[in-house]
């Protein structure tokens, strides 16, 4: 384990701007889910799932289902992000994970209506970065269309894994959008309760050589800061007038 010393040096050294964050009608804003799926947040699920309670991701499932019912009866946008893959297509360096027809691929329990919901868009996607696996074979991209049909201002971003798959879609939403191929958006905001990330302690990674040591704490820490970095706002709450 990391100590608290170590990650409150952390902390200090680079510190992560954050603030409270108030959503309003008046702007239009867009929750999107990461990969808010059994195979990385239902314990024992698969590979890359928690193998015992994590209170972290449970949080994060906590506040997800929270902004997800919050936004569902608004009626405004969800954009739902669901890691996939097929068998035979491995995604290095991870072991086998999110198979089609496995159960791993699908929303937590707690948040399994969404597949009915009619205000919510979900997308395979089988690849790191949603954004690019968002992109059809024709070139078109479901989450562009996404934001553009809806008219989307500003997006908030919850899911797992902090410096992994969240960082990757916002590093590249904020390209895109600095392109000028998003409009109407304009803020990307990650909120820093609704993500969370994996723990691999260092015991643990040294039993196997492929495994890569990986503080939960720090970890996530880490990647608030480098999607604050190019350009996201991180919230430390989310509240609705």
């Amino acid at each position: 384990m990391v100590s608290s010393n170590t990650a409150e040096l952390l902390r200090e050294e680079i510190p992560v701007k954050q603030q409270p964050l108030t959503l309003s009608a008046d702007i239009i804003t867009g929750l999107v889910l990461v990969d808010v799926v059994n195979g990385f947040c239902t314990v024992g699920a698969g590979n890359l799932a928690p193998k015992e309670p994590d209170e972290r991701i449970s949080q994060m499932v906590k506040e997800s289902l929270r902004l997800s019912k919050a936004f569902s009866e608004r009626k405004w946008p969800i954009f739902a992000f669901l890691d996939c893959h097929h068998p035979d297509k491995p995604e290095p360096p991870y072991p086998p994970h999110c198979i089609i027809g496995s159960g791993e691929e699908k929303l937590v329990p707690d948040l399994l209506w969404l597949e009915n919901d009619p205000n919510a868009t979900l997308r395979q996607k089988e690849c790191i970065d949603g954004f690019l696996g968002s992109t059809e074979k024709d070139g078109s991209n479901v989450f562009i269309d996404w934001v553009k049909n809806n008219q989307i201002k500003q997006i908030l971003v919850t899911g797992i894994c902090t410096d992994i798959c969240v960082l990757d879609f916002v590093s590249s939403v904020l390209s895109v959008r600095n392109r000028g191929f998003l409009t109407p958006l304009e803020n990307v905001i990650v909120s820093s309760q609704a993500c969370a990330t994996y723990d691999l302690p260092l015991h643990v990674a040294k039993t196997n050589k492929d495994f890569v040591f990986h503080p939960q704490e720090l970890m996530h820490h880490v990647g608030l800061y480098i999607a604050s970095g190019r350009g996201a706002h991180i919230a430390s709450e989310v509240l609705f007038e």
